[in-house]
């Protein structure tokens, strides 16, 4: 797995965060329960032509996991708004991911975090969202923390499992599966899990009419998690948004469409940069 090799301390909690290339600065921004390693292949293939920035939210990859601190959507969004600051970055090329999306969308419309453009792949923005597990596990997060950990590991497999299409690698396994199998990362999966609330994206939904910046929604064609229906509502929503859908892929596009994933991305920063 691949190194961030610089730290953010934000409110007690520890950013790790990386920096390649040269260019037009690009922002990968990962979901849930992902981290910045599934959006490493593609820093890498764009970073001859941008600036390219990963991070791992407090919670996730390898930023801090504290029990006493908040994950939740809202925290990473303001968090996500000082980072931009601390970079230096006064207009990004904003690229997220599943509830990076969210991060990203509320960082833009709630606090004023400047962007050149935002990408949202398979991104969580519209309700209904979350599923039965998300709510089990919010009725129960101690119960779920206390798995021995044989038991977790199937049930976090089987999960990520059902969010790839094309079905995953057991090295792609692995690096998804890597920062929630110690006893710290089994116990911040099931936090993050039960701090998901429908009402962060509720808050910003209203507002989508209003971004002024260039949209790119990207969706796997056959995205179980979420739906492709819900790609063409918030293309719809967004005013003068593009929309390219992906054949054969899922919700982790990434691995199920890689290449046509990185046209996409590259086609659309080479035209907005």
């Amino acid at each position: 797995m691949m190194t961030l090799d610089r730290e953010f301390r934000w409110k007690g909690r520890t950013v790790a965060w990386s920096r390649s290339g040269s260019g037009p600065p690009v922002v990968f921004c990962h979901g849930t329960p992902w981290s910045s390693v599934l959006w490493q292949p593609f820093a890498d293939a764009l970073q001859s032509e941008f600036t390219v920035y990963l991070w791992d939210m407090p919670g996730y990859g390898q930023s801090s996991k504290l029990p006493e601190q908040a994950v939740d959507l809202g925290t990473q969004s303001a968090l996500f708004r000082d980072l931009l600051d601390h970079w230096g970055l006064d207009a990004p090329h904003v690229v997220a991911h599943d509830v990076g999306g969210t991060v990203a969308l509320r960082a833009h419309l709630l606090h004023g975090a400047p962007y050149a453009t935002l990408a949202l792949v398979d991104v969580v923005a519209l309700g209904p969202w979350g599923s039965e597990f998300f709510r089990l596990v919010a009725d129960h997060p101690s119960v779920f923390e206390a798995q021995p950990p044989a038991v977790h590991r199937g049930a976090l497999e089987a999960y990520i499992s059902g969010a790839s299409h094309r079905g995953l690698t057991k090295d792609q396994m692995q690096a998804l599966t890597a920062p929630w199998v110690t006893d710290e990362g089994q116990a911040a999966f099931y936090r993050q899990i039960a701090a998901a609330d429908e009402r962060f994206t509720d808050e910003v939904e209203s507002q989508y009419r209003t971004l002024s910046i260039p949209v790119k929604v990207i969706w796997g064609l056959e995205d179980v998690w979420i739906p492709v229906d819900r790609a063409r509502l918030l293309a719809d929503i967004i005013t003068g948004a593009e929309l390219e859908l992906i054949a054969d892929a899922g919700h982790l596009v990434h691995h199920d469409a890689p290449v046509h994933l990185a046209t996409a991305l590259h086609r659309w920063l080479a035209k907005v940069r």
